[in-house]
């Protein structure tokens, strides 16, 4: 007999580990509520898209979202998600800049104002905004007062617009400053000291590093901008009616296979939409967007 037939005829036998089925204990309860508040849903949803009010099976509903009435609705929608998106961004990426550069103290109670309005309910903020822009609002009384005449806003694209802005814009500026916090000074030091002025530190350094937490920000605030509803119903008006609105108002209708199947082809669309974002962000960073 070999020595190394001896030392494995005389080791202990390990114990039988339990971890694993500890592991399949503690996803229990994640498994039935996803089944029961992910996949359920989602069922229900398939079958009212392709299914009439009798319960035959029809493709009318689907195709319908491919006719000229709902395909201006949707696009109106995507265009004003978009310039608010791009709006969040060109003032939410300086405010982060700003805030992952200050003094740790000064960063906490930056962060605490950013999200003080979010501990509010999101009515009440839209409501807030009606306030500011309507014709006989804060900002119109404050011109009046100069003698301007008031600035029409409300009911137009433009308030459906500052509303996404004022609701969405901490979705941008977070993702994207807890990726500037953890950029290393040394990078920015080393950068100047090689001849990079402000504008280069940005563009080399900065721009890069902070590129997973921007494809983040903007993956926050465009998905719930384009389903939107509540915004454009209360700041909008006729002419800007969005496919969140579409959707809203079938359901009230208790259009239940017409709701399911506009509700499925715009998750279909955000979800193409962030496999796209996903594959061309950088999971290494710490801020990519990963589905």
């Amino acid at each position: 007999m070999t020595r190394k037939e001896n030392i494995k005829k005389g080791s202990p036998k390990k114990p039988v580990s339990r971890i694993g089925l500890l592991q399949r204990y503690a996803a229990a309860p994640h498994i039935v509520w996803s089944v029961l508040f992910v996949v359920a849903p989602l069922i229900f949803v398939l079958y009212y898209a392709f299914t009439d009010a009798s319960g035959a099976f029809t493709t009318a509903n689907v195709s319908a979202f491919f006719t000229e009435k709902y395909l201006l609705i949707f696009f109106r929608s995507l265009k004003l998600a978009v310039i608010a998106t791009a709006i969040c961004l060109l003032l939410g990426y300086p405010i982060a800049y700003f805030i992952s550069r200050s003094k740790a103290r000064t960063q906490k109670i930056l962060i605490l104002l950013l999200m003080l309005p979010m501990w509010m309910n999101f009515l009440i903020r839209t409501y807030a905004i009606m306030v500011l822009i309507q014709d006989t609002g804060i900002i119109n009384t404050f011109l009046g007062n100069f003698g301007i005449d008031p600035i029409h806003i409300l009911g137009t694209e433009g308030a459906v617009i500052i509303g996404m802005v004022y609701d969405y814009l901490p979705f941008m500026i977070l993702p994207i400053y807890s990726v500037m916090a953890k950029i290393d000074n040394r990078l920015i030091e080393a950068a100047s000291d090689l001849g990079c002025n402000g504008f280069g530190v940005l563009r080399k350094v900065i721009l890069p590093l902070s590129k997973s937490g921007v494809i983040s920000g903007l993956t926050m605030v465009l998905v719930p901008s384009i389903s939107t509803f509540y915004i454009s119903q209360k700041l909008g008006g006729v002419d800007t009616l969005m496919i969140g609105d579409v959707i809203e108002q079938q359901y009230t209708a208790s259009n239940y296979n017409m709701t399911a199947s506009l509700s499925l082809i715009l998750m279909l669309i955000l979800l193409i939409g962030l496999a796209i974002v996903n594959h061309y962000s950088d999971d290494e960073s710490g801020g990519g967007m990963v589905l």
